[in-house]
């Protein structure tokens, strides 16, 4: 599992020109789902996140969770994380899990994160959706669930 997560003070998603999800403060995160990922990482995946210290504290420091600052999600299932771009210029998805198995994890590891207390929103699983977002800082985060093994 592969997530890009780009801390926002808002972020949305619309599909079709109708807005699907929208958050304010928090994360808005790419979700990639590997062909060999198990429910096994999700936990690990969902801990890791929301216990992320990116948010900025009194002092102007890095040492804040998203759930120090009470911060939302919006999740956006993202098979192209996995384009293998080594030969040619069309990448390969080969590394994508199909939706058969990706559709599943995503909505666990939703569903995980709503246990833990955060608020997500979602686009629609496989549907083109047009994501807008105020990325805070910049701060983009890869946390890949192989580091995490």
């Amino acid at each position: 599992m592969r997530l890009v997560i780009q801390r926002v003070d808002q972020a949305s998603v619309e599909i079709e020109g109708k807005v699907t999800g929208k958050i304010k403060k928090g994360f808005m995160v790419l979700v990639g789902i590997k062909n060999d990922d198990q429910e096994t990482i999700i936990d690990k995946m969902v801990d890791k996140l929301i216990h992320l210290r990116v948010f900025e504290d009194e002092n102007e420091k890095l040492n804040l969770s998203l759930l120090d600052v009470n911060g939302e999600i919006l999740s956006i299932s993202q098979f192209t994380l996995y384009a293998n771009c080594k030969k040619g210029r069309r990448p390969s998805f080969l590394d994508a899990a199909k939706p058969e198995i990706s559709k599943p994890l995503y909505e666990q590891f939703n569903e995980k994160l709503r246990e833990k207390g955060v608020h997500v929103e979602t686009g629609i699983f496989g549907a083109m959706m047009n994501v807008s977002l105020i990325n805070s800082g910049p701060t983009t985060i890869i946390l890949d669930s192989e580091e995490l093994k």
